[in-house]
């Protein structure tokens, strides 16, 4: 004859890993939809690319040459800030290369593209320029020195995330950009620049 007692020792066991069992089914399925819900497409949910870099309107202040060279003068823009701050960077280089909307002198020879940019873990952000930003410099150091602390105050001062800013040429380091101010190194923000 077979003892029951061991069957009815092993029987409560086996009840809570079924329950247990169907526990956790649930709680995994409703986890699932309850995500599906949160990502369905609802009227009153942004577009998934709206979802990935929502953008806001800021006004950025973009620093050119003043009328007569000497120094750098804030241009107020309103520009569309992404959450990605690589690409509110580009937008501001960018703008940079296309030049001055009222009566200030642009700092960035004509001709010049930007072929990269990002920002690197520790808040430096490369900048390259093409060829063009060194052929066609008009050359002398305090024109040198407005074309590097434009870029270099543009970007540090609208975006907090950067905290210094690394220039290269070609996708390359050069000496310097037209014979005068050295490009080894990282540039902070020069506020004694700006009028």
């Amino acid at each position: 004859m077979i003892d029951s007692a061991p069957i009815k020792r092993r029987h409560p066991s086996v009840k809570r890993l079924v329950f247990l069992f169907i526990g956790f089914t649930i709680g995994f399925w409703s986890q699932t939809a309850a995500a599906d819900v949160t990502t369905s497409g609802r009227d009153d949910d942004p577009s998934p690319a709206a979802r990935l870099t929502p953008s806001e309107k800021v006004q950025a202040h973009l620093y050119f040459a003043d009328r007569n060279n000497s120094f750098l003068k804030s241009e107020q823009r309103v520009m569309d800030r992404s959450a990605d701050q690589t690409e509110f960077a580009r937008a501001i280089v960018e703008a940079l290369i296309r030049g001055p909307l009222s009566g200030l002198n642009r700092t960035i020879p004509a001709g010049t593209e930007l072929r990269a940019i990002y920002i690197a873990y520790d808040n430096v952000c490369y900048v390259d320029f093409s060829e063009a930003v060194k052929k066609n410099h008009p050359g002398g150091s305090n024109s040198e020195m407005l074309t590097v602390y434009s870029v270099v105050n543009s970007l540090i001062l609208n975006i907090s995330e950067i905290k210094r800013v690394k220039i290269l040429i070609d996708g390359r380091e050069s000496p310097t950009l037209a014979g005068h101010i050295t490009l080894q190194q990282p540039f902070k923000a020069h506020m004694l620049i700006i009028r």
